[in-house]
């Protein structure tokens, strides 16, 4: 059996063949390179000496060390090109634009409440995008250059969610069929990557983003949390109170399988996205 090395390979009768010298060819085969923990003889500085592949043990330490280091930044850009790299960022820049809108709306109304003794607290209740349409044309001075702000981010950030939406269609086919792709999205950011969501047990993606409740659970000893994030999903968040918990747990079941179709074969599967909504549709039959 033929021993392979990064230096170079030694065949059954003991001759040795060096490894090509271009240092794009050995990363090549460096990164190739798998060998079984059991009956392995690992290869030495001498054994690259003698088949000719460097001159001496620092030209070999130092040549193992610039193909590593050139392999080990290799992978670390191939994985930040990942589409769902891309996606995990989209969803936290879509994070970070709501808390942006939700504290520059709360502070223009402390503001335009001294511009206007008779504001109300009715115009208060309103959702913090109509809010601001209501608020513009009446306010005063520099006031009013933020609430333009405002209602430009509330735009970008309507526009950000249609493309995390997009996207998510194309990175998580099967789990965006499934619960939407902006709620998909959320589930991978949650996660940290769509590996780690593939990775995930069923019921440790049914109570994905509910830490708080978690660690109340595990700390106060409150009620363990039935849903996390796919409480955002329609058929959790409007299911009978009685079977919402069994709703949350039959979804978090086929997203679990579908997250680990989306990882590993990457396309859509009309079957098993049928077979998936027609369980949870039985269990709120």
């Amino acid at each position: 059996m033929t021993a392979r090395y990064w230096w170079g390979e030694i065949d059954e009768d003991g001759e040795c063949r060096p490894a090509p010298a271009d240092d794009g060819e050995a990363v090549i085969r460096l990164a190739s390179l798998e060998s079984p923990m059991d009956g392995t003889i690992p290869g030495t500085w001498e054994a690259a000496v003698a088949c000719g592949a460097v001159p001496d043990r620092g030209a070999y330490l130092a040549r193992l060390h610039a193909l590593s280091m050139r392999l080990a930044a290799d992978r670390v850009a191939g994985a930040l090109r990942g589409p769902d790299l891309e996606l995990l960022q989209m969803v936290r820049t879509l994070d970070e634009l709501d808390g942006v809108i939700n504290l520059l709306t709360e502070r223009a109304v402390e503001w335009y409440a001294t511009q206007d003794p008779k504001f109300t607290r009715k115009f208060r209740a309103m959702p913090a995008r109509r809010l601001v349409q209501v608020l513009s044309p009446r306010a005063r001075g520099p006031l009013r250059a933020v609430l333009v702000q405002v209602e430009a981010l509330g735009a970008a950030r309507a526009e950000l969610a249609r493309e995390v939406t997009r996207a998510a269609l194309r990175v998580m086919p099967n789990s965006s069929e499934l619960v939407g792709g902006l709620v998909a999205a959320r589930l991978m950011a949650a996660a940290g990557s769509l590996d780690a969501l593939a990775r995930l047990p069923a019921s440790g993606l049914q109570v994905l983003g509910a830490k708080s409740a978690l660690f109340s659970h595990i700390r106060a000893g409150t009620p363990p949390p039935k849903h996390g994030l796919i409480f955002q999903h329609r058929r959790v968040h409007t299911a009978p109170l009685a079977v919402r918990g069994r709703v949350a747990r039959v979804l978090a079941s086929r997203l679990a399988i579908a997250a680990r179709i989306d990882r590993y074969r990457g396309e859509l599967d009309p079957a098993f996205i049928e077979a998936a909504n027609a369980r949870v549709d039985g269990v709120l039959a």
